[in-house]
């Protein structure tokens, strides 16, 4: 397959966003991950950075008037649905404008609601994009459905068109929704119930950790890109939530589920989508640098989920082992 970009251009996204969910510190993620050499990393594989952009946080407070409001009429609970409307309609004009000028987009969250914002910012500019979806959970929650109300367990609620019936006016930008041969979620082991059920209705294509078990991540892999390359070449977004990471090897993330993948199944993800040449844009989302620091090796100065991060970016945008 010909490479879909047609150069080395790279935009950075920072999307400091916690309010999606209920910990602090999962802001600080996009940061750490830059002061630990993100751009070395970026620009020793030959890509250039054309634009680093940060998403204004100022107006996003804890302690918000609107931080619930109705959803629906049965008087289901959201939280922070103007906020991150707004603050995903930031991201989703920036990553739209990124994917048009032909650069790679790199997200850095921040909680997963952000991928509302660069998923849906990507498919305004390319409606064929295709998804992989790298997570422990489903993250296909409604309001109805989610047993918190928090809006990282709901983006591909959004993305998918589960949530339009609620018509949230901070929402309205959002046009474009991805179809099932758009979509493979991978590395999953934690669905709600009724979570499950809108997953098989709607006909998602979704590679839990049983299958890895059963096909290896290789096998994994090949029938994702299947799935989603099968009317021939596409543009890929890879979401990587790197509580898809077994804790054991990422332990600084706010929502750990054991069984996840090994390091290494976790780098060929991402390896496997960059030799299809068709990736186009990446988010790295839910490191919480306050949380589980110190990793089983006790190396207390260094914050090995930070590391991995950074590893999994760098597999992303072309880094091979030979």
């Amino acid at each position: 397959m010909s490479r879909l970009l047609p150069s080395n251009l790279l935009n950075l996204i920072r999307a400091p966003v916690a309010l999606g969910q209920g910990l602090e510190g999962v802001d600080e993620g996009p940061e750490i991950l830059v002061q630990n050499g993100l751009l070395d990393v970026v620009q020793a594989l030959g890509w250039k950075v054309a634009n680093d952009s940060e998403i204004d946080i100022r107006n996003l407070t804890w302690n918000s008037p609107a931080a619930d409001v109705p959803a629906h009429q049965h008087g289901t609970r959201i939280k922070f649905p103007k906020e991150l409307g707004e603050a995903c309609h930031d991201i989703a004009r920036l990553a739209e404008t990124s994917a048009r000028s032909g650069a790679f987009t790199l997200t850095l969250g921040g909680d997963h609601s952000v991928a509302i914002g660069s998923i849906g910012g990507g498919l305004l500019a390319r409606p064929e994009l295709g998804v992989i979806w790298v997570d422990a959970h489903g993250d296909f929650n409604t309001p109805e459905t989610s047993p918190s109300g928090n809006i990282h367990g709901m983006p591909l609620a959004f993305l998918t068109g589960h949530m339009a019936s609620y018509r949230l006016p901070s929402f309205d930008w959002l046009k474009n929704h991805l179809k099932p041969d758009q979509l493979v979620l991978v590395g999953i082991r934690s669905i709600d119930p009724e979570e499950r059920a809108i997953m098989k209705k709607w006909g998602a294509h979704v590679f839990t950790m049983t299958e890895v078990d059963r096909f290896g991540m290789g096998g994994v892999m090949e029938q994702a890109k299947q799935i989603l390359l099968r009317q021939g070449p596409r543009p890929l977004h890879l979401s990587y939530d790197i509580d898809a990471v077994d804790p054991h090897f990422a332990p600084s993330t706010g929502t750990k589920v054991r069984g996840g993948l090994s390091y290494r199944e976790a780098h060929y993800v991402a390896e496997s989508l960059a030799e299809t040449d068709a990736l186009v844009s990446m988010d790295l989302v839910e490191i919480n640098p306050r949380l589980g620091y110190v990793d089983l090796a006790h190396r207390e100065d260094r914050n090995v989920t930070v590391e991995v991060g950074l590893e999994l970016i760098a597999s992303a945008l072309g880094k091979k082992i030979y």
